[in-house]
């Protein structure tokens, strides 16, 4: 085997490291400033990773464009990758030619290549699911936004295909789907006005929506209409950010743990680099369901 690693067999991951000589790691970015004050989950996410590479006396240096990586590639053993949206494939190919040892968080845009870590949001909606169901719920509804944008192509958000895929094995006939633009509050608000104008009286006994942010701008059209929530309609949402605790009600939401996904990254990019023969990882972390008063579960009344 270590000669066949010396000999190039595995093309993959060529850089290896000497257990003695300290790393030196990127994060790449990739959110907008407008994106981040949008979505606090991001700026969550960050101040984690980087709270985790201090604590392990990690240097970081942070990049938000893939060309200015690449052309400091050499100066790095790995980075850590956070949001992807609007790249292409041959600039993450090329990315990787140059610094193959890469772990993404959340979302990962080309797992051919690089590793990651993420949130196991399938398993989540099925949980939001399964709960709404003991509940008594039968009309299920789902609002999410877009996902990323790979080369040109819009991708659907991994929440929306779980929900559509699970309400179907699941025999709920009546799963209504509305989706649009940015996971941001304005992009909540003009989805919960959409959904009141084709609902009208026949409005779904709950919601899963997929980010906190959405559900701030859902909440807002609703009291706006005199909707009640839980009373009228049940609301599940996902990330558990610091917002959902303020809102009227307060948001029953999904905890996703941040700083256990910035401390497995850490982890699985230096076992990447002190092995670049290994074959790629792709780790889920489960999520759960922090409750308030927008959706009690059975159990908990």
């Amino acid at each position: 085997m270590e000669v066949a690693d010396q000999l190039g067999y595995w093309k993959d991951h060529q850089r290896k490291i000497d257990r003695s000589q300290q790393f030196k790691l990127a994060l790449l970015y990739r959110i907008s400033g407008e994106e981040q004050l949008q979505d606090e989950y991001f700026a969550f996410l960050r101040k984690a990773i980087i709270k985790e590479a201090d604590a392990e006396g990690i240097q970081l240096q942070s990049f938000q464009h893939i060309e200015d990586l690449i052309a400091a590639a050499d100066s790095f053993h790995g980075f850590i990758g956070v949001g992807a949206d609007r790249v292409t494939i041959e600039k993450l190919t090329a990315l990787h030619q140059k610094l193959p040892a890469g772990v993404f968080i959340d979302i990962n845009p080309a797992p051919r290549l690089f590793d990651s870590v993420r949130p196991n949001l399938e398993l989540t909606i099925q949980d939001a699911l399964q709960k709404l169901v003991a509940a008594g719920h039968r009309r299920i509804g789902f609002i999410g936004g877009k996902g990323l944008k790979i080369n040109n192509v819009q991708q659907n958000d991994v929440r929306e295909m779980a929900f559509r895929e699970f309400t179907s094995m699941q025999g709920i006939r009546e799963a209504p789907v509305f989706v649009g633009g940015q996971f941001n509050v304005e992009t909540g608000y003009q989805l919960g006005k959409q959904v009141l104008e084709q609902m009208g009286d026949h409005l779904p006994d709950a919601f899963i929506i997929a980010s906190d942010t959405l559900s701030v701008g859902v909440l807002q059209a609703f009291n706006e209409a005199g909707v009640m929530v839980p009373r009228d309609a049940a609301i599940i949402s996902i990330n558990n950010s610091e917002v959902a605790n303020y809102v009227s009600p307060p948001l029953s939401s999904y905890n996703i743990n941040q700083e256990t996904l910035s401390w497995m990254a850490l982890s699985l990019l230096r076992d990447l680099i002190r092995h670049p023969s290994s074959p790629h990882v792709h780790l889920q972390v489960n999520t759960d369901l922090v409750v308030r008063k927008s959706f009690i579960p059975k159990n908990d009344d």
